[in-house]
């Protein structure tokens, strides 16, 4: 069975996260009301709150559901006993909130002694460890000047230049750009900025950027900037149909798929775009035997097979 990707699972999630609490602080607010606050459709609505109900921990009987109750014209949200219950965080779990509020700690201008300062620093005395000696969070190797440089831009709203090593195509270019925000994903900082050479909003790592200049011309930040995910496929870009291996289902959470179709043989098969020949090789050859190529660019077809060869003839 064949399932496109949904642009808008993410926003929807997001969205459902924020309306929850909210329905239930109001304490059964009119779905007017809550329609006009998450900018929604009466049936948008419905459905969203079709998924709410169905929320819970095991064994999802009726007591351990979230309960949403549609009275009349307004809306009710009632949480089971279990959720008011105090959550108990795992070590490995507790470890990694720690390490997450430490690496927004660690962003240049963030006030180690505000709120989230302090609830970092209760969370590791609770674990009886010193966050500073125990934890080092490497967000990409970014010059201090280049940063400056690209927070004086966003601040400003100055055009910069930029001099920019592209990992996926495995080449440096020039190219001046809108610089929009500066943010981390993935233990990573990304600035996310209207690129004048592609026309179009792209997102750049931040310790991929061998240099970057202020110019003196301005621009205005449009309504939505901020929304771009990491990878943006064009029109334009090749679509390759790769078999993968249950062993190589993580490459299905990893990048955005255009379609994933489970086979018989357990296999699942996708199709998505890709940027440059070098990233496809690069992603074959990790995969190895767990994924095969089954349709694409007579290029991108071989390109694991190539990449394969030179490195063997290196070694030989």
């Amino acid at each position: 069975m064949s399932t496109p990707a949904n642009s808008g699972a993410a926003q929807r999630m997001q969205r459902l996260l924020a309306m929850v609490p909210w329905i239930v602080a109001q304490d059964g607010p009119l779905t007017a009301e809550v329609c006009a606050r998450f900018d929604v459709s009466p049936e948008q609505l419905a459905a969203d709150l079709g998924v709410i109900w169905l929320v819970g921990l095991p064994p999802y009987t009726p007591d351990a559901l979230i309960d949403v109750v549609q009275e009349g014209d307004r809306v009710h949200i009632r949480f089971a006993d279990v959720f008011n219950q105090p959550h108990r965080l795992t070590p490995e779990q507790a470890v990694a909130l720690l390490t997450a509020g430490s690496s927004v700690l660690a962003l240049p201008g963030t006030d180690p002694d505000g709120p989230l300062g302090r609830g970092v620093g209760k969370l590791a005395a609770l674990l009886g460890v010193d966050a500073d000696q125990v934890l080092e969070v490497d967000l990409g190797a970014a010059e201090v000047e280049t940063l400056a440089v690209l927070r004086r831009g966003v601040s400003e709203q100055r055009q910069l230049h930029l001099d920019y090593y592209s990992f996926a195509r495995d080449t440096r270019s020039q190219r001046n750009v809108n610089p929009y925000l500066v943010e981390t994903q993935d233990s990573s900082l990304y600035l996310l900025a209207y690129c004048h050479q592609a026309q179009a909003d792209r997102r750049f790592r931040v310790d991929r950027i061998v240099s970057a200049t202020l110019l003196d011309d301005t621009f205005v930040v449009p309504t939505g900037a901020g929304e771009l995910g990491l990878f943006e496929p064009d029109a334009t870009d090749p679509r390759v149909t790769l078999d993968l291996e249950p062993a190589a289902a993580w490459v299905i959470e990893t990048y955005p798929m255009e379609s994933v179709e489970m086979r018989p043989d357990g296999r699942q098969r996708v199709t998505l775009a890709v940027t440059a020949e070098a990233w496809l090789a690069r992603l074959l050859l990790v995969l190895g035997p767990h994924a095969s190529v089954v349709s694409g660019a007579p290029e991108l077809v071989d390109a694991g097979r190539r990449a394969a060869a030179q490195i063997l003839a290196r070694y030989a």
